[in-house]
Parts: structure tokens; C-alpha cells; sequence
């Protein structure tokens, strides 16, 4: 799957995701084929975090 590069649109693609098809990163990241780790650190870049009890990036 192709994902944005830039981490601001990365953040909206991610969470909108999340929401609406998948319910947790692990299963986005295996079912895209996104490395986890990569993402994480890109979203980290910008001071976004993961929250598995909300499902989303804040």
C-alpha cells in the first residue's frame, strides 16, 4: 500500500483508517504491510503517539 510520506497527512490517513477498518495497529500494519516501527517513528517525529484504548494516534 502506498502511504503519504509527510507525517501530518500520514497522521490523518492512519487514524482514519484505524477507525473506520482496523482495530488495532498491529492488524493495519499486517494487513497493509507497514512497517510498524517505521510508522511509529514517523508519527513520533511530529509528537503523535499511539494509544492502543483509544485506537488512535494523539
Amino acid at each position: 500500500m502506498n502511504i503519504p510520506k509527510d507525517p501530518v497527512i500520514l497522521l490523518s490517513f492512519i487514524n482514519t483508517h484505524l477507525r473506520d477498518r482496523y482495530p488495532s495497529l498491529e492488524e493495519l500494519c499486517k494487513s497493509c504491510d507497514i512497517p510498524m516501527d517505521e510508522l511509529i517513528r514517523s508519527l513520533a517525529s511530529i509528537d503523535y503517539h499511539y494509544h492502543p484504548d483509544k485506537n488512535q494516534f494523539l
